[in-house]
């Protein structure tokens, strides 16, 4: 029972490392991306479909996080504020986080491939997408707009896989999506300006300083409700969603 308990914990921490209960957050943003496919083709999804989505979309966010928490596990042993992460403080191990990795990008792709080829034609350069993220912010600092790029892909990602194409509604619901991310990411990125300055990892916030930094997140968040608005009015939303973006 003991050792049971154990691999129980162990499991609770790998969870934990991923935040694995968070992913209920991004499911709005790949079934809003579901409703517009819906709007555009007046053909409901079936509950398979709606279930290799949620796979999919639980699988792609999983093996992302994981992916940043092992590239990262150097510089956040290195940083105050992040020293105690999982992997750093030692709760688990790479092994198994590179394990839980695998396993997520393996049910991603397998969701995808049951959705449509053009799905899983594009499934390896999301991946792409996710292996690139957690090294910009040592080259650039542009590192939060590729964050968006990660998320937004999410709606684009659901219309794709009801639809098997893309259209200018979904591709402004993923814009929206990139500069609300791109801008809570900087506002984040506001906690370690002085730590990445020191050490030299790039951030707005390190090469803007705190006040423009600022004001460039309002202005991103700020620019969300046009694009918002293009989507319901492009995509058949009516003036309901125009009344809650307003």
């Amino acid at each position: 029972m003991q050792i049971f308990r154990k691999k129980l914990g162990y499991i609770h921490a790998l969870l934990e490392m991923i935040a694995f209960s968070h992913s209920v957050f991004a499911f709005p943003f790949a079934l809003l991306g579901a409703l517009l496919a819906v709007l555009a083709s007046d053909q409901w999804p079936t509950p398979g479909q709606l279930g290799w989505i949620c796979v999919a979309m639980v699988g792609a966010r999983s093996g992302a996080m994981g992916l940043n928490r092992i590239i990262d596990a150097r510089l956040d042993a290195e940083n105050p504020r992040t020293r105690g992460r999982h992997i750093p403080a030692g709760r688990v191990s790479r092994r198994s986080a590179w394990l839980l990795v695998a396993g997520s990008f393996a049910a991603f792709l397998v969701a995808a491939g049951m959705l449509n080829p053009l799905c899983l034609t594009l499934a390896p350069a999301v991946i792409a997408l996710f292996v690139l993220y957690p090294y910009c912010k040592r080259f650039t600092s542009l590192c939060h707009a590729v964050l968006g790029m990660c998320l937004g892909a999410a709606p684009v990602g659901a219309w794709i896989a009801l639809r098997g194409d893309v259209r200018w509604p979904v591709v402004l619901l993923g814009g929206a999506v990139l500069l609300w991310v791109a801008g809570f990411d900087i506002l984040y990125a506001l906690q370690d300006e002085g730590h990445d300055r020191q050490v030299g990892l790039h951030s707005l916030p390190v090469r803007l300083g705190t006040r423009r930094a600022l004001q460039l997140a309002r202005l991103l968040h700020a620019l969300v409700l046009p694009l918002l608005l293009g989507v319901a009015a492009g995509g058949g939303l009516g003036g309901f969603f125009c009344a809650v973006c307003w």
